[in-house]
């Protein structure tokens, strides 16, 4: 399962939003801006490289470009059962360059119109409220919009060049 996202054009008649791509984590629902994802990528072999954090799994080679892969369930310290049929890798843009952050399910891409969506509560969550930029709401539902920047910190950031480095060296 490949897919690559981007140049979608949605008709939404002026109201001022953006698309989002929706993913699992157990039983909750987080989406990311569409905008930010490059595509969408079976979970496949995955190089470790020695010395990172546990939630930092290692690197893949995709087409070319060596890309870190977060598992985010081991990042925001969700209990984990293992890894599950449709577990994928979402490869994302960030402020520092691109990451693979593995999640159970990808679930479809829609528009959230800027009016559905709520600042982040200060109230109890599955995950740290600082990797939450909002809450949006889509039909009765409600889903929870990473602060994608905010995932990896400068720290991880580095660390994840830096592993983009050793593993060019290893190959």
């Amino acid at each position: 399962m490949t897919e690559v996202l981007g140049g979608k054009n949605s008709d939404h008649h002026g109201d001022r939003g953006q698309q989002y791509v929706t993913f699992s984590l157990n039983d909750e629902t987080y989406a990311v801006p569409a905008s930010r994802v490059q595509e969408i990528i079976e979970l496949g072999k995955i190089t470790p490289v020695p010395h990172l954090p546990v939630f930092l799994k290692g690197v893949i080679n995709l087409r070319g470009i060596i890309v870190p892969v977060v598992d985010l369930k081991l990042k925001f310290g969700i209990d984990s059962p293992g890894y599950k049929k449709h577990t994928c890798v979402v490869v994302m843009e960030f402020s520092t360059g691109i990451a693979g952050l593995i999640v159970d399910a990808v679930s479809d891409v829609f528009h959230l119109p800027e009016q559905s969506i709520a600042k982040a509560p200060s109230l109890r969550t599955p995950i740290p409220v600082n990797f939450i930029s909002g809450i949006g709401e889509a039909g009765h539902r409600l889903i929870l919009l990473l602060d994608v920047d905010a995932v990896l910190s400068c720290e991880e950031s580095s660390i994840l060049a830096g592993a983009r480095g050793v593993s060019r060296e290893l190959h």
